[in-house]
């Protein structure tokens, strides 16, 4: 199977750039995919594939199988882009890669539809919606998709300082990120009398401060940073009393995270709020970190050596990087889950408004999402 899987996905690289550049071109942010989830319907729908939608918010998720034949394997690809200023100009921008990913997920059911593969199981082809806000994964765990799930797999193109073209790695893994957003009220006054006022951006110093002195686990990767702050209007002669703040957290393990969240909301509820003035502090966005599932990683390690050759596999790279893609494994333990690490020469890197990458590894990750799939569906 796999030598036909080899020869289907080189005779059509046309047919997958083609594809990606349609998707890239017509860009949606999160939740306001709509065109881009109609495109998804209509090629399900080509594909004879039965499909499902949501009234609540975009994404579609198709089945191809019957789960009485064997385990349910959803294979799933982000379908949303960030908004940032792209040449001058502000714009939905697929600079993540879920443009590519959508590519290879459709184009391996694509492929062994047209292979005539036969799915001893149920696979379940994810689109999810707005991974960038951390909440698209939460949502269609709410709407139960993932309850039957058996086998999990995703992909992920990797920048060039991780994974160079040619090579790929059974798994990424990823850390967990947390965004806090903070408000401070102070007092107004008289820039002449700064007694009678509560000055928010003494608080805003003593923020930065607190975050900076927060202390965790050396021998675990963490880092936490104040990544905004803002304060005051066009006069300098104000106490300003509203001020925001931002705070980026990393962890490499889901457990440090969650103290190092306790730790800076005290630490900064206590420091800000010293000279009076009210702090609040929110989680505005988060991730958690890779749990790993060494049988599924164990599969996919099979299936890259078979699509791509042994020199192809690589180390699963560590990273800070977070991705909504975890939540699914953590909300269900049963689940073996795994994200594909795919070597694509990325430049100059993720989210970077110019980033681009070597169109040719759509090719090897259509061969590695399909022969994972076939070793799931017929050989298990």
């Amino acid at each position: 199977m796999i030598d036909h899987i080899k020869e289907w996905v080189d005779e059509n690289k046309e047919l997958l750039t083609s594809t990606y550049q349609y998707l890239h071109e017509n860009a949606e942010i999160s939740w306001k995919e709509i065109n881009t989830t109609k495109y998804l319907c209509e090629q399900l729908d080509i594909l004879d594939i039965s499909y499902q939608t949501f009234e609540e918010h975009t994404g579609v998720i198709g089945f191809w199988g019957n789960s009485k034949k064997g385990p349910t394997v959803g294979i799933r690809a982000e379908i949303d882009a960030l908004w940032q200023m792209v040449d001058g100009d502000w714009k939905a921008n697929h600079s993540c890669g879920h443009d590519a990913h959508m590519t290879m997920v459709l184009y391996a059911i694509t492929c062994l539809k047209k292979l005539g593969f036969t799915p001893n199981g149920l696979i379940k082809i994810i689109f999810q919606p707005a991974e960038e806000t951390g909440k698209g994964a939460q949502a269609l765990i709410e709407q139960g998709v993932m309850n039957d799930i058996d086998y999990l797999i995703g992909i992920h193109v990797r920048p060039i300082q991780e994974l160079t073209f040619g090579q790929a790695s059974p798994a990424i893994y990823h850390g967990a990120t947390t965004l806090l957003k903070g408000g401070i009220k102070g007092i107004q006054a008289h820039g002449s009398r700064p007694n009678l006022g509560i000055n928010v951006v003494d608080s805003l110093g003593s923020v930065i401060q607190a975050v900076n002195a927060v202390q965790v686990d050396p021998t675990v990767s963490a880092s936490a940073k104040v990544t905004k702050v803002q304060a005051g209007g066009t006069n300098f002669n104000i106490i300003p009393d509203y001020g925001e703040f931002g705070i980026d957290i990393r962890a490499q393990e889901n457990e440090v995270m969650d103290d190092l969240i306790k730790r800076i909301k005290q630490a900064v509820t206590l420091s800000g709020s010293a000279n009076g003035a009210e702090i609040e502090v929110e989680a505005l966005a988060s991730m958690v970190a890779a749990e790993s599932s060494p049988i599924l990683e164990e599969i996919v390690t099979e299936a890259i050596i078979e699509a791509l050759g042994e020199e192809a596999l690589a180390k699963a790279p560590v990273t800070p990087g977070g991705e909504d893609f975890h939540f699914y494994k953590k909300s269900f333990p049963k689940i073996q889950a795994t994200m594909v690490g795919l070597g694509t020469d990325l430049n100059p890197g993720l989210h970077h408004p110019n980033m681009s990458f070597n169109l040719d590894s759509l090719q090897n990750g259509v061969k590695i999402l399909s022969t994972s799939i076939v070793k799931l569906l017929n050989n298990r």
